[in-house]
Formats: C-alpha cells, structure tokens, sequence
C-alpha cells in the first residue's frame, strides 16, 4: 500500500462531502487529513484523530464566516505544502483541495470533485444581484482561472456523477471517471420492522438546512396538501423555517433536529417518500432513501436523475414549484413502488462498490 495523504475543502459543517472522506479514513486507517480549516464542533468531532495540518485560516471567526476568506482559500490550500512525502494524494473536493501543493516528481494525484467550483463558473445562477457579480467580478475571473489550472494538476480526476462529469469536461476540458458517493448500507438498509410496523403516514424531508435546498418550497406544497410532513436537519435557514411553519400555523409540519444514522435509517423507512426538490451534484440522501426501501420525490435534474427512476424508485417532477411538488406527491399517492426493488436497485450505490472501483484505479496507477 502506498504512503497516501487524504485532502479535504474545509471542515466545518458534516454533508456528504464528509461522508465520503470517511470512508476514505475508513479505507486508509493510516492516511492523515489536511484541510484548510477544522471546527470539531460542527463535524461532530469525526475527523479529530486523524487532522495532520490545517492552514492560517484556521482561526475561530473563519470557521465560522468562512465564506468571507474565499479569495483567500486558494492561498490558504497551496500553503500546506506536502512536498514529496507521500506515494498518492487523494483530494476530496468542491473547489479548493485539488490545490494542495506537493512535488509532482514523487507523488500522485486522485482528486474526487464533488463539482467545479460553482460559484465562479455559475456566477450568474449563484448569485442574483447584479450589483454583487459587478463589485467582485475581478475576484470571481481570478478564482475561474486558479480552479481551472489546479484542475490540470490531478493525474486522474474522479466525477460523483455523470452530471458533474459533464461540468468537468466543459469547464476543465477534461475527462472524469464516474464512482458515485459511498452508502453506507450497512446502516441504511431496508428495514422489516419498520415496514410492518404501520407507520408510513408522513413524508420526509433531509439535509443541511440551506436556501438552495428548497425546503421552502416543500412546506409551501405541504400547506396545500395538508399531509404530514417531517424535516430533518439543522443549518443557517432553520429559524426563517421554523417561523414560516408558525406563521402559516401548520400542524402537519414537524421540523426535527438533525438525527445520527440509526434514528435516520428508522425514520427514512417510516416515511412514504422522501422528499428531493433541489438541483443537487449527486444527491446522497436519495440514494440513502432508496437503500433503505424508500420512494423519492425529486425534481427532475442534477444528480437525480442518475437515482431516481419515475415511476419505478420514485416519482420526477420538471418545475421547481409548490404547484408540481404537489402533483408528484399525489402521483406518488396512487403509485403502488416495490420497496425490495427499490432498495436492490441502490445498491450500485453502496460503500462496498465505492471501495472497490476506487482501489481498482489505485491499482491501475
């Protein structure tokens, strides 16, 4: 086994991203992590033993606004330099891993992107007022021009979806080998008792409580609706959620903290569907859903589209309104889904797959 050295954006919040570097930990017990910042806290203290190096931004007020350091990020990473001290490299990126510096003379280079650096090659749909892409434009040129040189660096560029490989080739000109994020389907599975338990009177909504993630928009259809409605998780929208709900004095809402894995495997097999109205890279909570058995709701585009089959693991809607979310979930009403299918079906998403095309092209190296 080569001496590897596992890279990683920042950490200071747990999505998929850090799921997927856990199983890189989990895979290379004894490959240290390097990132460009590190709050114990708001990883839940997972990736604490196995921190080597964190850059001059790791400071209490950048973990927390680390989006004011942005310009500063590609500094921040080439300042960990690596030199030639390990064999491979394994970033794990959605912008600025892939930047870490090392002597490309010894050392190789796998970099799993997530996705280009969004908010410099989408500026236009990232962010909306004119004013805002004017002032910091020049910054934005600078940030497109660093990520598409660090993207020429890896010797083997790994996509998480179709999707992204797409973004990839038109961004980085550049080809990408599809490994989808890892399941861990020795916790999400389909679950007997839950299923005979006769609890499936709620839909579910799960993840990182951010704007992009729509979950506005679900409670505006679930108001019309009426259905029972549970939302799991926490982040910066949770109190402008929690006073929608209030305001609109809806009784079928329930907003949840976020759960650990097992309340999480409990909860997606109790639920009649999940549900996924955002344009997401892959999307790890609908292949979690599906491992366990679960029906998907999603709209139709991004990594979606790569889980979920309408009519057969779920059903796709084509517009990001309350309007066509509420149709979906009444087409999902009288639509009778396999849940043993459904869960046979994600298991081209599990760890054990991850692990097996990601040694395969260690292997080959």
């Amino acid at each position: 086994m080569p001496k590897i050295a596992l890279v990683h954006d920042y950490l200071n919040q747990y999505g998929g991203a850090e799921r997927v570097l856990e199983v890189f930990m989990e895979m290379f017990p004894d490959s240290p992590v390097y990132t460009i910042l590190y709050d114990k806290e708001k990883t839940l203290n997972r990736f604490r033993e196995r921190i080597k190096k964190t850059s001059f931004l790791d400071f209490p007020f950048a973990r927390k606004h680390h989006r004011l350091f942005i310009p500063l990020m590609p500094s921040a990473i080439s300042s960990l330099d690596l030199g030639g001290e390990y064999d491979l490299i394994i970033s794990d990126t959605a912008g600025y891993a892939k930047g870490i510096k090392y002597d490309s003379r010894e050392t190789r280079h796998i970099s799993y992107i997530h996705t280009p650096l969004r908010y410099v090659w989408e500026t236009d749909s990232y962010f909306k007022s004119k004013i805002f892409k004017t002032i910091f434009r020049p910054i934005f040129n600078y940030l497109k021009k660093w990520d598409h040189k660090t993207a020429q660096k890896p010797d083997i560029l790994i996509a998480n979806s179709r999707f992204i490989a797409d973004k990839i080739k038109k961004y980085y000109n550049r080809d990408a080998k599809v490994i989808y994020p890892p399941v861990d389907t020795k916790n999400f599975y389909l679950d007997v008792g839950c299923q005979m338990s006769g609890v499936n009177g709620y839909y579910l909504a799960v993840g990182r409580l951010l704007h992009y993630k729509q979950f506005d928009l679900v409670i505006d259809a679930f108001a019309k609706l009426g259905l029972p409605l549970k939302i799991v998780g926490d982040g910066p929208e949770h109190e402008n959620l929690k006073f929608k709900i209030k305001n609109l004095k809806l009784a079928n809402i329930e907003l949840l903290p976020f759960a650990d894995d097992e309340e999480l495997r409990k909860l997606y097999n109790g639920a009649k569907a999940v549900i996924f109205p955002q344009v997401e890279d892959f999307g790890l909570v609908a292949a979690e859903a599906q491992a366990c058995g679960t029906p998907v709701i999603a709209f139709a585009d991004g990594g979606a589209v790569e889980i979920v089959e309408d009519g057969v693991t779920g059903v796709l809607f084509n517009e990001q309104s309350a309007d066509k979310l509420a149709a979906a979930v009444r087409k999902a009403e009288t639509t009778e889904f396999n849940r043993d299918k459904i869960s046979q079906m994600a298991q081209k998403f599990s760890k054990d797959n991850f692990k097996r095309q990601i040694l395969q092209l260690i292997g080959g190296l």
